[in-house]
């Protein structure tokens, strides 16, 4: 999961993880360039069409260099791994919101 289209779906206020089916993902690192970032995501979107091709394939060494692959660019966008913030505040990415600090929140917006 992850990816997709964060602006159609609500995101937190501090601005970390967006919502889907009640679930929290991290948010893409906001102190990457623009420049980077689209690079990122172009070879995100290339890995997780390999992952597909060696799907379709029955390929599973290509499907796990693929998998791989998307692993190293949603890292290096910063969705995965040490989270991108300084604050210490701890990583809620994957987690249902209901049962996070952002739970409040969650009921308001009615999502």
């Amino acid at each position: 999961m992850g990816g997709g289209n964060p602006a159609a779906h609500p995101v937190t206020p501090d601005g970390r993880y967006f919502v889907v089916r009640g679930r929290l993902w991290r948010m893409s690192d906001p102190a990457l360039a623009e420049k980077d970032r689209a690079t990122l995501v172009a070879t995100l979107m290339a890995a997780r069409r390999a992952v597909g091709a060696a799907r379709r394939s029955q390929d599973e060494a290509a499907e796990a260099t693929a998998h791989a692959a998307v692993d190293q660019a949603k890292r290096a966008l910063g969705e995965r791994g040490p989270p991108w913030w300084q604050d210490g505040a701890p990583d809620y990415n994957r987690h249902l919101a209901r049962n996070t600090p952002y739970a409040a929140w969650f009921a308001a917006i009615g999502a």
